[in-house]
């Protein structure tokens, strides 16, 4: 069985808001860490992508439990060299950031579906080919698979007009990778859980803030509601269960 908390879209500013919030969740995180496999953090780490924003996402992030993160689109507005340097200790480049997490009975593999400089998503080819090579090594491995971008539509127009482009190319693959249990995403400021290519995709809320829905308020991302979180079971016989919390206020 592996067990994982699942957070995203941090948009760490450099300001007192988006800092509050992600402490409360990790700090949420670090208390149940011992019944926890890995925690999963599915892009939009920073606000702008800057340097200082990175360092101080991971500085935040720097918990009990090993982080598994990918790019998304606001991480890479000027590129995905200092994401690459600060979040996997790499040298810089702009290749996709992609990346294999190893957990005691699975794995969690990171995909990087960011365009850098734009805000809706694509899974290269060069990633296609990543993962397909990974997977194929991961053959009898239980496998969860991550990335920013939904790849389904979520009913959401704002993030549906935002979403993984080419998704059918992902779907193909996953066809003959029937050891990859479940799908995790951000980049929509809303829990939501679906299905794409007949697996659960599970959408993680934002720490940062929640986008309404469209027949409750505007289309704007709102902190009125207390920061959340999801934790995914991934039990022997390769079913996923979902369960989501908001982060309670800490203590003084």
């Amino acid at each position: 069985m592996i067990t994982l908390a699942h957070i995203s879209d941090l948009h760490i500013d450099g300001g007192a808001r988006a800092r509050e919030r992600v402490e409360r969740v990790m700090a949420y995180i670090d208390a149940v860490a011992d019944s926890l496999d890995a925690l999963v953090v599915t892009g939009d780490l920073a606000e702008h992508g800057a340097l200082g924003e990175l360092e101080e996402a991971r500085a935040l992030l720097s918990g009990r439990l090993p982080a598994a993160t990918c790019p998304g689109n606001h991480d890479v507005v000027e590129g995905r060299s200092a994401f690459r340097r600060v979040m996997l200790g790499e040298p810089g480049g702009e290749d996709p950031v992609n990346a294999v997490h190893r957990v005691d009975g699975g794995a969690v593999v990171m995909c990087d579906s960011t365009v850098p400089g734009e805000g809706g998503g694509l899974l290269s080819e060069e990633t296609l080919e990543w993962l397909e090579d990974t997977l194929a090594d991961l053959r009898t491995t239980p496998v969860v698979l991550g990335f920013h971008h939904q790849p389904a539509r979520l009913h959401a127009p704002y993030v549906d007009a935002l979403a993984m482009q080419g998704a059918d190319r992902l779907a193909f693959l996953l066809e003959r990778h029937p050891q990859v249990a479940g799908l995790l995403c951000g980049h929509a400021h809303t829990a939501a859980a679906t299905a794409f290519a007949q697996r659960p995709l599970l959408v993680a809320p934002a720490t940062a803030g929640v986008l309404p829905l469209p027949w409750e308020d505007a289309h704007r991302v709102t902190d009125a509601q207390p920061p959340a979180l999801a934790f995914h079971i991934l039990d022997d016989d390769g079913r996923m269960t979902t369960h989501f919390r908001t982060a309670p206020p800490q203590e003084d």
